[in-house]
């Protein structure tokens, strides 16, 4: 019997677009492979949609996928909705699968939703999501595990900026502390330039990261994904910029240019696919994440964990969609063994309701 996945994609973030890019391929490589496929876009408004034509790219040209059902995610499944936003057909989901970059998509709400709602989720768990979307967050927790990062500092105001007493040397690069895709990411020589690349950064995010730039870098990436207690990890892939730091326009726009295998020593290949097998392992990660390394003057440093990388990273795991879907295949597996593995733990009821008087809960008389 076919499974039917749900594709959650888009969501109210800067990279919306850059979701639906990533959605429709996993839509249609999963199709592909004989699965069942429920598309369910969310909306830079927050609105969420479903139905089969959104599995093609031109229906978000102008806003054709507002012509649509509206949907929810409910107990096991979702609700395609009547013009009337009534609840109209329940579609049951086997496993989802999270494509949504950058917000509350990747920063845990999907993996929440999911939970919530009793879905298997093919992708990173909620801790996991909401901390490495926080470069923050993803500092302190890398610092803990021993694994080296730039110098940076954290600035949430342009008060701070003016009294922070750890900045790095110049240059540096500036990082909205939320977003990803480089948007907002910009390089700053002078005290001038930093101060209009932080003010322009804090438009669209609540912090950001002023990193120290790491001189004679190159942008070194590596996925990983877990599969019957093993973490595979793909081979090094090489980004080249088309300047000092890996642009939107590089990624996306034909800017950049990338070697897969990077052309680097054995030692650093090693180093570096055992540090994202650490962080992954140390953390019990699941699903297809991406690890963003910098190489300079010989040191390996950490600089991001992408826990819902663009296309999925199907370029680094596989040589084509048809050889991705079998990586699919493996981490949809894994999410229904560690779905099955959780449902089984038993839950207790203590019975202690039985017990409390409706009165006490009225007039501040219980102690729990």
């Amino acid at each position: 019997m076919k499974k039917t996945v749900l594709v959650i994609f888009g969501g109210n973030s800067n990279e919306n677009e850059i979701s639906v890019i990533t959605g429709t391929m996993a839509i249609n490589v999963l199709k592909s492979g004989g699965y069942e496929v429920v598309p369910f876009y969310i909306s830079q408004s927050g609105k969420s949609y479903t139905g089969e034509k959104l599995a093609d790219i031109s229906s978000f040209k102008g806003g054709g996928y507002k012509s649509n059902p509206q949907a929810i995610i409910g107990l096991g499944g979702i609700y395609a909705l009547n013009k009337r936003q009534k609840p109209k057909k329940f579609i049951k989901i086997d496993v989802a699968l999270n494509c949504c970059h950058g917000g509350f998509g990747e920063g845990g709400g999907v993996s929440g939703a999911c939970t919530v709602a009793g879905i298997p989720l093919a992708s990173a768990d909620v801790f996991e999501s909401s901390l490495f979307m926080d470069k923050y967050l993803t500092k302190l927790i890398l610092s803990s595990l021993g694994v080296k990062t730039a110098d940076y500092a954290y600035v949430k105001s342009m008060a701070q900026l003016d009294s922070c007493g750890n900045m790095p040397q110049f240059p540096v690069i500036i990082k909205p502390v939320s977003l990803g895709s480089s948007i907002g990411v910009e390089k700053a020589e002078t005290l001038e330039q930093l101060k209009e690349s932080v003010e322009c950064a804090l438009i669209y995010d609540r912090a950001v990261i002023v990193e120290k730039y790491l001189s004679n870098r190159r942008e070194i990436n590596c996925a990983a994904y877990f599969y019957r207690d093993e973490i595979i990890t793909s081979e090094c892939e090489e980004a080249f910029t088309g300047g000092d730091i890996l642009s939107f326009d590089d990624k996306y726009c034909g800017g950049g240019k990338s070697v897969m295998p990077a052309d680097i020593p054995r030692d650093i290949s090693h180093l570096i696919k055992n540090t994202a097998k650490t962080v992954y392992s140390k953390l019990n990660m699941r699903g297809i994440v991406r690890f963003d390394f910098i190489l300079s003057e010989g040191e390996v440093y950490l600089s991001e964990v992408n826990t819902v990388p663009g296309s999925l990273s199907y370029y680094l795991l596989s040589s084509g969609f048809k050889d991705f879907c079998f990586v699919l295949d493996r981490v949809i597996e894994q999410a229904e063994y560690d779905f099955a593995a959780v449902r089984g733990k038993k839950l207790i009821n203590t019975g202690i309701l039985e017990n409390i008087s409706p009165h006490s809960v009225k007039n501040g008389g219980s102690k729990l």
